[in-house]
């Protein structure tokens, strides 16, 4: 049950105004296997939210790997993206899967497994929890805990990512406690080689009884 695809290394792009190093970086990380990209960029004026969304769906495509649009809806759908991902202020998750039938829609449950099950129900094709460890990105954000997994797994069937702080040594446990995707921001885009990083990742799963 729930989407098999949705495993593996996600990776959640950095906050950078230069489209064209933004595409090279992605290329990078899905070179190295990545298995699923979210456009996320808070810093963006519209116009350029836009132009980096389609830019990075063009290299997507190319990889068959799919390209979701972090808060944005109306992004998501007017640039024909495989998905969009949704927190908890970015909107209702019904009107959502009916803007964007047969495409991936996620949401960010923090640390409440009843926003998750909602989530599921409103037709998430997967739930997002964390921040699990402390987050250059996020350092403010709400707490979770790796046995909220094992928990959660309980009462939702759709995959489970997990977000916020994470690195290639955390995630052995992550994958342990039943999380199905890792979500990564600076540990993937920050590190000097993007494409060995992402491949180091990408093999922690490859490693891992399905």
């Amino acid at each position: 049950m729930g989407n098999p695809g949705i495993r593996g290394l996600y990776a959640l792009t950095p906050d950078e105004h230069d489209t064209a190093r933004l595409t090279r970086l992605v290329e990078e990380a899905l070179d190295g296997g990545a298995r699923l990209v979210q456009y996320r960029n808070k810093i963006a004026s519209p116009r350029l939210r836009r132009e980096q969304a389609e830019s990075l769906l063009t290299v997507c495509r190319r990889a068959g790997v799919p390209l979701i649009v972090n808060d944005d809806l109306a992004c998501a759908v007017a640039i024909g993206a495989d998905g969009v991902h949704l927190g908890r202020d970015d909107g209702d998750i019904a009107a959502a899967r009916a803007s964007m039938p047969g495409k991936l829609l996620g949401v960010s449950c923090y640390n409440e497994i009843s926003r998750a099950v909602a989530a599921q129900r409103a037709g998430a094709d997967y739930v997002a929890f964390g921040r699990f460890f402390d987050s250059v990105t996020k350092p403010g954000d709400i707490r979770a805990s790796i046995g909220l997994v094992a928990e959660a797994k309980r009462h939702v069937h759709v995959p489970i990512v997990a977000i916020g702080g994470i690195t290639l040594d955390e995630t052995p446990a992550l994958i342990a406690g039943g999380v199905d995707a890792v979500a990564v921001i600076s540990a993937l885009f920050s590190s000097a080689d993007v494409r060995a990083a992402a491949r180091r990742f990408a093999d922690l799963f490859a490693g891992a009884k399905q």
